[in-house]
């Protein structure tokens, strides 16, 4: 092999790319939703003291992976710290999520099946846990921690994006939430969903590139709803395969009519 290829990959590795490793960042999201959610836990907590015990463990976890992100020593103490206060209401975010989606969907049988086999609320877990890290400027980290729910599910959401309470997707699969997207309260979206910029230009990283979307709206599959000044007015429903660059009023129904052309010959 080309020694010119060699001599770049072995300066590569000699690099500091100060980024958590994979595996950890893993194994810190794997034991922080086991903390909140029995379904997802493989720990067998034998009273309160164990869980004091274990949120002390994963704060210093936390503590490590901003160290290794190049965050400084004092800020990564605060970050930490701050993080694991805002756990409780993150907490009762979720269990406003998982009400919704057992309520909205016909075949969910209780919120424990939700907890535990909906692909949906694990996105929804994983994004908001890395919101509140992105809340404390944290990006880096955030970001690895909606990947491994993306590798999982299909659904990419970035940690910046601002999205209310019971929040609902259905199947999910395909759905793309960008960066500077607002979802209001009581959303539901389905599979294939894109909310995402009508431009990537780099100098437009800094502006409102992803649509919003208001309280009550349902947005069907394989919808594609683009652009920083696309609005979608509370309780719309958007159809499913829809192409929408341009806001619609509250209270919309906006769906797409397929052409359909009858072959002579049949």
């Amino acid at each position: 092999m080309n020694k010119t290829f060699i001599s770049q990959v072995w300066q590569n590795h000699q690099m500091d790319y100060q980024l958590p490793s994979a595996k950890d960042c893993e194994q810190f999201l794997t034991e922080l939703l086991g903390l909140l959610f029995p379904a997802y836990s493989e720990k067998n907590y034998q009273s309160q003291e164990d869980i004091e015990i274990h949120v002390r463990e994963l704060q210093s976890q936390l503590f490590q992976l901003l160290l290794i992100s190049g965050v400084e020593d004092d800020l990564a103490v605060k970050v930490s710290k701050q993080f694991f206060q805002a756990i409780p209401s993150v907490y009762a975010q979720l269990l406003l999520d998982a009400e919704a989606i057992e309520a909205g969907d016909p075949a969910a049988t209780s919120i424990q099946e939700v907890l535990r086999a909906y692909p949906g609320f694990f996105a929804i877990v994983v994004y908001r846990l890395a919101h509140e890290l992105n809340l404390l400027s944290i990006k880096t980290l955030p970001r690895i921690l909606t990947e491994i729910a993306h590798s999982k599910t299909g659904i990419d959401i970035h940690p910046a994006a601002k999205i209310g309470s019971h929040f609902f997707i259905d199947h999910g699969t395909g759905i793309v939430i960008g960066e500077t997207t607002q979802i209001g309260n009581h959303v539901k979206l389905y599979q294939g969903v894109t909310l995402g910029a009508l431009s990537v230009k780099k100098e437009m990283a800094a502006t409102k590139r992803h649509p919003t979307i208001e309280d009550n709206v349902i947005i069907y599959a394989g919808a594609t709803i683009l652009g920083g000044d696309t609005t979608v007015g509370k309780g719309s429903t958007i159809g499913g395969n829809v192409w929408l660059t341009s806001s619609v009023a509250p209270n919309s129904l906006v769906y797409h009519e397929p052409q359909l052309k009858f072959s002579s010959n049949i």
